[in-house]
């Protein structure tokens, strides 16, 4: 076992991108369903076009420069090796701050806010503002290894986060930010008060409203909880599944990738800010990226594995408030959120809460402007 951090280049060969493009071409394609709302999944129109970019005109060559470019590495950690992105920012005070994707996300997750966040007197910020980044890929995700044991849930993740953080020389003093799963991890960092954390910042906070809470809520939080109620009802059910059964999809998403991208499409569909159509805020190559990391590595199978882990409960969150220092920004396409008086009985020390005028799900990738700034004031706010 070594400590090393090394240099992990990615080079997907061309018999594997010729692969992809036949199987694109034999695709064989459902019915169009007899509802055009999507209210029955993605529609055919929208994934044919999908698979049409996809064999004629994305180049994937692009993602690959982009990932290499950002000090692509890899360390073994736990017994698995972590893929991770390290860009290191050209300020010498710079903060190191780890941000952690979810599903189906990944590390492209975060392309339009590296430079901003990294560099921020090239982009017309504040130079004493800047951050050395760490973006990895989850464990069953992208070009990182595939669990081969059960046990990898949010907390085990958060484990080796905290190790890698070490590895880099980043362990006396480091921020946090996350979405989706990326907020799991990161609050269970928080509960853990993980060494040398000094605080972290959400774009979206799991948590489930009280009876009490619900009985009182303003007009606000009743808006809230009819989202959160329409996700339960019409748009989890990819949850669900991967809840219980992800092996039964996993064959799907491991041999059709036009099965995959529409799985993975649903979500940027019902969970953007974009009224059912993510290309009106997220460009189609960006989406195409990121199912990439997903095709690629094979790891539709293991990636949904994630849910069922956190589903056994081994992994759960502690009901005491998030200790650390904390900031929340609630994007109106989210589907889970929470007020900030529901916030501040859940975060014992809330320095910054925002509501940006757009944004979904993927804040990142739909509004990196708003995403940017909201980071910068929370750990200004955090000092």
């Amino acid at each position: 076992m070594t400590d090393a951090i090394t240099p992990f280049p990615i080079h997907i060969g061309e018999a594997e991108l010729a692969d992809l493009a036949d199987r694109l071409g034999r695709t064989r394609w459902p019915d169009a369903g007899t509802v055009t709302d999507g209210s029955q999944g993605p529609s055919l129109p929208a994934i044919r076009h999908l698979v049409d970019r996809w064999r004629d005109g994305y180049d994937w060559r692009n993602a690959e420069s982009l990932i290499n470019q950002w000090g692509s590495s890899r360390a073994v950690i736990d017994g698995l090796g972590i893929h991770f992105l390290h860009i290191r920012s050209p300020e010498p005070d710079a903060v190191p701050l780890l941000l952690a994707h979810g599903w189906p996300g990944s590390i492209l997750e975060f392309r339009d806010v590296i430079g901003p966040l990294t560099d921020p007197a090239a982009h017309g910020g504040d130079p004493r503002q800047a951050f050395h980044l760490v973006i990895p890929s989850m464990p069953g995700f992208g070009f990182s290894d595939k669990p081969t044991e059960t046990g990898w849930n949010a907390a085990r993740v958060a484990d080796a986060y905290i190790v890698l953080m070490q590895r880099l020389g980043y362990g006396e003093r480091w921020l946090a930010q996350g979405g989706d799963w990326g907020a799991a991890v990161v609050t269970v960092l928080a509960h853990m008060r993980a060494p040398g954390l000094a605080g972290i910042h959400l774009n979206m906070v799991m948590f489930q409203p009280r009876e009490d809470e619900i009985a009182d809520a303003t007009g606000e939080e009743q808006a809230m909880l009819a989202d959160m109620k329409r996700y339960d009802a019409e748009q989890s059910g990819y949850m669900k599944l991967q809840n219980t059964r992800p092996q039964s999809v996993g064959f799907a998403l491991a041999d059709s990738p036009a099965g995959l991208a529409a799985w993975i499409y649903a979500l940027f569909q019902d969970v953007t800010d974009s009224r059912g159509e993510p290309e009106r805020t997220i460009a189609l190559d960006h989406i195409l990226d990121d199912i990439m990391l997903y095709w690629l590595p094979n790891t539709g199978a293991s990636s949904a594995r994630f849910y069922w882990e956190n589903a056994r409960g081994q992994g759960d969150m502690p009901g005491d408030p998030v200790p650390l220092p904390a900031g929340i920004s609630m994007f109106p396409g989210e589907a889970m959120r929470l007020s900030r008086r529901w916030a501040e009985k859940r975060f014992a020390d809330l320095r910054y809460y925002n509501h940006p005028e757009r944004g979904g799900h993927f804040a990142a990738l739909e509004n990196p402007t708003a995403f940017v700034t909201d980071v910068r004031a929370t750990f200004a706010a955090i000092g």
